[in-house]
């Protein structure tokens, strides 16, 4: 804008004449050689800048437009400092002839390099067919004129005919690198041919013989070469000012604008060698003779046209031979591609298919041209892929040229493939590549299938079943209070993978599986989480009442826990039996997957420690023990290290005598907080796990080693170890370990005696025929062995069968109603009798009362243990009733039934001060 008003304002002041003569001559001298000076300067700062491109052009371009300067400075001194004319030739003409030049170089760098020779020889030819035919005009013309007036000086002459011919050149220039400028920083190359174009036009119009024998400093013929001077001051610069669009964009926009600058370029020659018959013909009209300048130019130029139409012949058979290749080559690549390629008109109709389309779709590609692309595609897909191509044809080319769709067609097999095409614009239409991808989506299936699966039963695993878990809490099922996770563990399974081997184990866990398959409903999910640990998602029915819910769940829980109970019999032919602790917990509102599997968990550990074989709900309260027994295991560990623990002995007595036979090692566990622990409370915080077998072989060693100390001191008194049946054929306390620990503390034969329990055959882990060997092997060594617990559960008769056995003592259960109960009386009665039969003693345990003491000795029971005698001794008070080595015997009475005062149980018994 600014630049349009001071050229302006200038062209406006020369057509008044600027007021005076004198005031039009600075202007127009002075003023011009400002102008240009600007153009000089800031074509030169441009080219100094960094990174600044085509730098040498616009430092030839500053100097050009420094010399036009120069130029007009030395005109205004002659015309306003000397007020005298201009003598010719002069300095001011050296510096306009000097214009010219710099500018046509400056115009050779910013053309388009040609790429090859014949390209350079099409510029140079086109450079000559512009020139030439302008120099045949203007010849015609005014130059022949100029070239042959009579008397004038060859250097006048010479100087006469270098301004149009230097400007026929630059026009040349001009017009020729037009159409191969350069792209980079089009803009600018533009304003900066403009400018020249202005100033060589208004040169041409000065060199005309009417304008220039009526020229004078200050007209409107300077306001042109005003403009052009500014002008190409500002194209450096100002073109610079909007944001370049970006390739994409200049991309979309080519297609409007090459054709017709490819049109002009091509009729450049001939629009040239028009030029040159126009002044041929002009010449021939006005009856002149025809100068030999203007024939010998006009045999040139039709010369270079011939050269140049041959030029472009030979490239055109290049081109057109290069074309074929290309277009066999990419009709190979089509023909011979696994992937298909289809056009579809804006209609959807399919205009083209290629031959791949036989062996992908199995369908011949002239079967398929015509018909509607909607016909092949899965109608469960056909809305997606709708949707995606009108968003697609929507969207900008320039953001997004291509898009994938991926959807199912129809074979010609009448199977549905996975296809996944590209999918890119074609005149209003679409061009699809498509590519056969149902390997690659099964294949996906089934990853995403292992992934989500079990591979040993196939059922879904832990993160599957917690999803699902998570579905059912948050979808519409979310306000159901009927839905409940089953936590499930089968008992006993890892016996049988230790007894039978992983293979047997296996086959275990896939029946299971498929007995929990098939005893959820449909729309319940059965999960392995691990190991042998399952679980069961059962979705509730819509059902508020809670007392049905939960009946409902707990038969569906206990019918599980029955058909998981049931024998499984294996390949190799062998039976075997676990059973099933299921915890169940019931969706609340507010409670997430992972809190509800927590639920079901603790349920499920509580059903383990009532007994297992069972099934328990979840109560609030499991939590609570949990953080309980996880605070006390977590002491546990560090108990025995910090020597926390206690060993107490309890005293057997002969019922006949009164005498000592032996002590009962037991353990306590006083913490440092002050609290006592029993051995029900931490071994069940033990959880039977590493931490119980630590503690077995504490109480083991420190037993014999107390027991070793004693017999030095004169007190050859045997103690009696209680150890599990499990625990005692466990690796971990190995037959020599106990010979080892006899040996090293000298321990006499017969001192050590081991209470056999928990003997029962339901257990997988506890077999009769391993036991029977390492107790007979521990017999050799001296060491008795006495079943435990005897009277109570399934195991004992069976024990008494088939184990080498030295006494028998009887369960506290037995011995606490013996007073009151005459039938209790009668079982023990024959227990004892048994005993007696067998040769063996028999030891009664928790004998708190005298009334007991005359009952058990009147049935032939032979030893007792209880409160009745004492209770559990530290060391020291050991050791004296050692000394004393009998407690009184009460005389015999009649056995009374009804009430007695409650005594305390030995477990309750409090720790003696050490």
């Amino acid at each position: 804008m600014g630049l349009g008003l001071v050229c302006g304002g200038y062209a406006t002041g020369a057509a008044l004449g600027w007021g005076s003569e004198r005031i039009a001559r600075v202007m127009g001298d002075f003023g011009l050689s400002a102008a240009a000076l600007a153009a000089a300067v800031s074509c030169f700062l441009y080219a100094r800048g960094r990174h600044r491109s085509f730098r040498p052009a616009w430092l030839l371009f500053a100097f050009s437009s420094f010399m036009a300067a120069a130029g007009n400075a030395v005109w205004g001194w002659y015309e306003v400092v000397l007020d005298r004319e201009v003598p010719s030739p002069s300095v001011a003409d050296l510096c306009f002839l000097l214009f010219a030049p710099p500018a046509i170089v400056g115009l050779l760098v910013l053309a388009k390099k040609p790429v090859t020779r014949a390209g350079w020889v099409c510029l140079a030819l086109d450079a000559w067919l512009i020139g030439g035919s302008l120099l045949t005009l203007s010849w015609s013309l005014a130059l022949a004129h100029t070239a042959y007036v009579p008397g004038e000086s060859v250097a006048r002459a010479a100087l006469s005919l270098a301004y149009p011919l230097l400007d026929i050149v630059l026009v040349s220039m001009v017009l020729a690198l037009h159409f191969r400028r350069s792209h980079v920083n089009r803009s600018a190359i533009n304003t900066a041919i403009a400018a020249l174009a202005l100033t060589v036009l208004c040169d041409a119009l000065f060199t005309s013989p009417l304008l220039r024998e009526h020229y004078s400093s200050g007209q409107l013929l300077d306001a042109g070469w005003f403009a052009g001077s500014l002008l190409l001051a500002y194209a450096p610069w100002g073109a610079r000012r909007p944001a370049e669009a970006p390739p994409a964009a200049r991309a979309v926009r080519q297609p409007h604008s090459r054709p017709l600058a490819g049109s002009l370029a091509a009729l450049t020659p001939y629009l040239a060698a028009a030029v040159c018959t126009l002044g041929i013909l002009y010449n021939v009209v006005e009856g002149r003779r025809v100068d030999r300048v203007v024939v010998l130019t006009g045999c040139t130029v039709v010369l270079a046209l011939v050269v140049r139409q041959g030029i472009m012949l030979l490239d055109n058979i290049a081109l057109t031979h290069e074309l074929a290749q290309k277009e066999n080559h990419f009709r190979s690549l089509v023909q011979g591609s696994s992937d298909v390629i289809m056009i579809a008109a804006p209609s959807g109709i399919l205009r083209y298919v290629s031959p791949a389309a036989s062996g992908v779709y199995g369908r011949e590609a002239e079967e398929l041209i015509g018909s509607e692309l909607a016909s092949l595609i899965h109608p469960e897909d056909l809305g997606s892929v709708v949707h995606e191509v009108r968003r697609f044809l929507a969207a900008s080319p320039a953001e997004e040229p291509t898009t994938r769709i991926e959807c199912r067609f129809r074979s010609g097999r009448g199977d549905w493939l996975n296809v996944e095409s590209t999918v890119n614009r074609h005149q209003g239409g679409l061009i699809f590549n498509s590519r056969d991808v149902t390997e690659r989506v099964r294949l996906q299936a089934q990853l995403r299938h292992n992934a989500e699966h079990d591979p040993l039963t196939d059922l879904p695993n832990r993160a599957l079943f917690t999803e699902r878990v998570r579905t059912a809490l948050s979808g519409r099922r979310s306000s159901d209070p009927g839905t409940a996770v089953l936590f499930i563990d089968l008992d006993g399974f890892k016996a049988v993978n230790d007894r039978l081997g992983h293979q047997a184990g296996d086959e275990l866990l896939i029946q299971a599986a498929r007995r929990l398959q098939d005893s959820v409903r449909a729309g319940d999910t059965a999960a392995r989480l691990g190991g042998d640990e399952f679980a069961a998602l059962i979705l509730g029915d819509g059902g508020r009442d809670q007392t049905d819910r939960e009946c409902r769940v707990h038969e569906i829980a206990d019918r599980l826990r029955i058909r998981l109970s049931q024998p499984y019999r294996l390949e190799s032919g062998s039976e075997v039996r676990v059973a099933a602790s299921i915890g169940v917990a019931f969706a609340e509102p507010g409670l997430s997957a992972g809190e509800l599997l927590r639920n079901a968990d603790l349920a499920m550990y509580r059903a383990k420690a009532g007994g297992k074989d069972r099934v328990e709900l979840y109560a609030p309260q499991m939590q609570a023990e949990v953080v309980r027994r996880t605070e006390l295991a977590a002491r546990l560990r560090s108990a025995l290290h910090d020597g926390e623990f206690a060993l107490l002995h309890q005293p057997v007595v002969d019922l006949a005598t009164g005498r000592i036979t032996a002590v009962a090692a037991q353990a306590r566990w006083r913490s440092a907080q002050g609290i006592l622990f029993t051995p029900a409370e931490f071994l069940r915080a033990a959880d039977d796990s590493e931490r119980t077998a630590e503690l077995g072989r504490w109480l083991l060693e420190e037993a014999v080693e107390q027991a070793a100390e004693r017999a030095g001191l004169g007190h050859r008194t045997p103690v009696a170890i209680r150890l599990s049946a499990r625990r005692l054929l466990d690796r971990s306390m190995p037959l020599g370990s106990v010979e080892s620990l006899l040996t090293r503390h000298g321990l006499p034969s017969g001192s050590l005696i081991i209470e056999l329990a928990d003997t029962d055959p339901r257990d997988p882990r506890v077999t009769f025929d391993d036991l029977e060997q390492r107790l007979a092997a521990l017999r050799r060594l001296g060491v008795r062995i006495a079943l435990d617990g005897f009277g109570s559960g399934h195991a004992a008769i069976n024990a008494l069968r088939r184990l080498p056995v030295d006494i028998l003592k009887l369960d506290r259960g037995l011995v606490e109603g013996i007073v009151e109960s005459a039938r209790l009386r009668k079982i023990t009665s024959g227990l004892l009798r048994i005993a007696g039969d067998l040769g063996m003693q028999s030891v009664a345990d928790g004998v708190d009362m005298p009334e007991q003491v005359v009952a058990l000795r009147s049935m032939g029971c032979t030893h007792g243990q209880g409160m009745a005698f004492s209770g559990p001794l530290d060391e020291y008070r050991l050791r004296r009733a050692l000394v004393r080595d009998e407690y009184p015997l009460p005389a015999p009475v009649p056995v009374s039934v009804g009430n007695r005062p409650p005594i305390r149980s030995n477990s309750e018994t409090p720790v003696p001060p050490t």
